[in-house]
């Protein structure tokens, strides 16, 4: 199992924030059992100084209880929080050679949410089921020691009662590791099908599917509502377990207490301590819940990262190839193929001559192997057959580092950072000055939009700041290939979501700025592409028709 999905690994932190939480715990336990003490003692009216000292106690158990939580929480949260830090860098260090071919047909967003919520799902278990463990086998044991030091039986009942509660917390990790899969499923499919429902409703309108595209809705709310019904019942159950063995404890208590012997004032102590163990240890249900889903996060984490990357570094890189050079330069493929899985063929065998100044549109249905082509050029996915060379030589034995650092990518979606304008960009070519950032805009057809701009490069976007049309957010990310100065550049639906006014004139500045790179085009348009040099129908072989 990987050190960085490990759900408890407890630390000096951990067990110091448990043993503190513990006397937080016991504190609430002894307030509950000195109050009855005191009240009853109180209803037989002694001399007011006989009362004094449970009166403080009752003060103490009060103040000491928030105290030693307040403790508890910073010291506990401080390592979690540290070790959360270092845990996601560690994922995401792991995440990264696995990008995209092993991350599923997932969107980015969607893997990343995941990949965060289970990853704290993970850490938080130090919090919410180490520390809340450790507490209870303090509080438990000092009540257990304290109680059977006055009266033995009552000491039986109280252990009794604690494992009435192990029983519970077996019984609520089961019944949340049972229903957890099932839950997300189910949440996950309501998702899907809210999505493409509200997505494609014109599209359903216009052929007369919206009974059936209800009907599929009414299907997926009908599977989350049983998932989540069944679960209910499972807490419900739990729940009702502890209260009730809550309450025979408590009864037991007073039929075993002998208030002759041991006074009415301690037999109404003793008779307290079930009801203060039972209120103060039932969360460890919820710690039994947090356990299961932690686990399930850290199986998910680990399906994940576990996989082999679908491009390795190699042992001994090569020297760097001339991209340029005459005769052999540029990127070619010959009759190469590649497969996602390896259990089918995602590209058939095509050929490919990338030279700068060259600009390829890439054309086909679905299917046909458009976004593979690109993922093989990126370096993000090795050949299955054929060759793939680079200034001549095969990309298999070049650094990772050094043939990705040939191409920028430009997809239907750039991402827009909540920063300024300028850092927008700069994560193409740090440190650049402004000056290369305004010739950039200027080549991908920003300058007016610049002008317009109430603080220029300055100018904050994203959350909190300017919104971007589909059309800047297109030439914004030509613009970070524009500044990035790589000789290979891949647009991927550039004009996807855009009107065909708007997409022509992307189009025409996206080529503008990139006449002398080498350009691939994946488009299912048809705008621009009687400007392109070649088009490559992957509907057809074999080869780019001029």
């Amino acid at each position: 199992m990987s050190d960085t999905t490990t759900v408890l690994r407890p630390t000096r932190a951990t067990v110091l924030g448990g043993l503190l939480g513990g006397a937080a715990t016991s504190a609430g336990i002894a307030l509950t059992a000195t109050s009855g003490w005191l009240v009853v003692r109180a209803s037989e009216r002694p001399v007011i100084l006989t009362l004094l000292a449970a009166i403080v106690a009752v003060r103490a158990f009060g103040m000491a209880r928030p105290f030693f939580r307040y403790l508890e929480r910073i010291v506990s949260h401080d390592a979690a929080l540290a070790d959360l830090a270092d845990r996601r860098g560690a994922v995401y260090r792991a995440l990264v050679p696995l990008t995209p071919a092993r991350l599923g047909r997932r969107s980015r967003s969607a893997v990343l949410t995941g990949v965060v919520d289970d990853l704290t799902d993970v850490v938080e278990a130090q919090v919410r089921v180490t520390v809340p463990l450790v507490s209870s086998a303090v509080a438990g044991l000092l009540a257990t020691a304290l109680t059977a030091a006055f009266a033995p039986a009552v000491g039986l009942v109280v252990v009794g009662l604690l494992v009435v509660v192990a029983l519970g917390c077996v019984l609520a990790w089961w019944f949340e590791s049972r229903s957890r899969d099932e839950l997300l499923a189910a949440r996950a499919e309501t998702a899907r099908v809210g999505d493409l429902v509200a997505r494609q409703a014109g599209e359903l309108r216009a052929i007369g599917a919206e009974g059936a595209a209800l009907g599929w809705l009414d299907a997926a709310h009908a599977t989350l509502r049983a998932a989540v019904r069944r679960q209910s019942r499972g807490r419900a159950l739990v729940a009702a377990l502890l209260l009730l063995g809550t309450a025979a404890a408590t009864v037991a208590a007073a039929a075993v207490v002998d208030p002759a012997a041991t006074g009415g004032p301690v037999a109404a102590l003793l008779v307290l301590v079930p009801v203060a163990v039972g209120e103060a240890l039932a969360p460890l249900v919820d710690t039994m819940r947090a356990l299961a889903r932690a686990q399930g996060s850290r199986a998910r984490l680990e399906r994940l990262l576990d996989q082999d990357p679908a491009v390795h570094e190699p042992a001994h890189p090569a020297t760097r190839p001339d991209f340029s050079a005459a005769g052999g330069g540029g990127v070619r493929l010959e009759a190469a193929s590649a497969s996602w899985t390896g259990a089918r063929e995602d590209l058939a065998p095509t050929d490919l001559e990338l030279v700068p100044g060259r600009h390829v549109a890439v054309v086909g249905p679905n299917g046909s192997g458009k976004s593979t082509l690109l993922a093989v050029l990126a370096r993000s996915l090795d050949v299955s057959g054929g060759r793939h060379t680079v200034g001549g030589a095969n990309v298999r034995g070049l650094a990772l580092a050094d043939t990705r650092g040939d191409v920028a990518v430009v997809d239907d979606e750039p991402h827009v950072f909540a920063t300024t304008l300028a850092e927008n960009l700069r994560l193409a070519r740090p440190g650049c000055d402004d000056t290369a950032l305004r010739r950039a805009l200027d080549l991908a057809g920003l300058r007016g939009w610049l002008d317009g701009l109430p603080d220029g490069v300055d100018t904050r976007l994203g959350t909190g700041g300017r919104g971007l049309s589909g059309g800047e957010r297109t030439r914004l990310g030509v613009a970070r290939a524009v500044l990035a100065d790589r000789p290979v550049v891949l647009l991927d639906e550039p004009a996807a979501h855009l009107d065909h006014p708007t997409a022509t004139a992307v189009l025409d500045d996206v080529l503008d700025a990139t006449r002398d790179r080498a350009v691939v085009l994946v488009s299912h348009r048809p705008e621009a592409l009687d400007r392109l040099d070649a088009v490559l129908d992957l509907s057809v072989r074999p080869g780019p028709q001029e």
